[in-house]
């Protein structure tokens, strides 16, 4: 099957032919000190449905530098030193933040939802028609890992 999303550098490809099972504009601290952005488009997909062509050339640190035993891993590329996506040491997710991963953000789908917004963050609540929540959205569900 095609990928419908590419991303990635030049050294690691990061393909998915499956759409996101959950898509929003993140405003979590973790997100903002990792990629210096006032809000951060995420894409979660299921682990299966990212593929990467050499994960080799993949060098992995935490996503959180105040929880380094988490979940999630940033994957950056060892030749490079690219943002890739984040892995999920659980195998249900894989995540892409389109504008600094490499994909086209213009035919990304759009966010759909605000997440972790709450007023500590110092600013206005978004008002764009898109609900906004203080954690994902109530529907989320994570996938089974493996």
């Amino acid at each position: 099957m095609a990928a419908k999303y590419a991303g990635g550098c030049t050294h690691v490809h990061v393909t998915s032919a499956a759409e996101p099972i959950d898509n929003h504009e993140c405003h979590c601290n973790v997100c903002k000190s990792v990629t210096g952005q006032h809000t951060t488009h995420v894409a979660f997909f299921n682990y299966g449905d990212v593929k990467v062509d050499h994960p080799e050339k993949i060098k992995r640190q935490p996503f959180n530098a105040n929880n380094p035993a988490g979940p999630l891993e940033l994957c950056t590329c060892a030749d490079c030193g690219a943002a890739l996506m984040l892995d999920d040491k659980h195998h249900r997710i894989r995540v892409a933040v389109p504008n600094i991963m490499g994909y086209d953000d213009a035919h990304f789908p759009k966010a759909t939802y605000h997440a972790y917004w709450d007023v500590t963050k110092g600013y206005e609540k978004p008002h764009d028609g898109r609900p906004v929540y203080d954690s994902l959205q109530p529907s989320f569900v994570w996938p089974a890992g493996a």
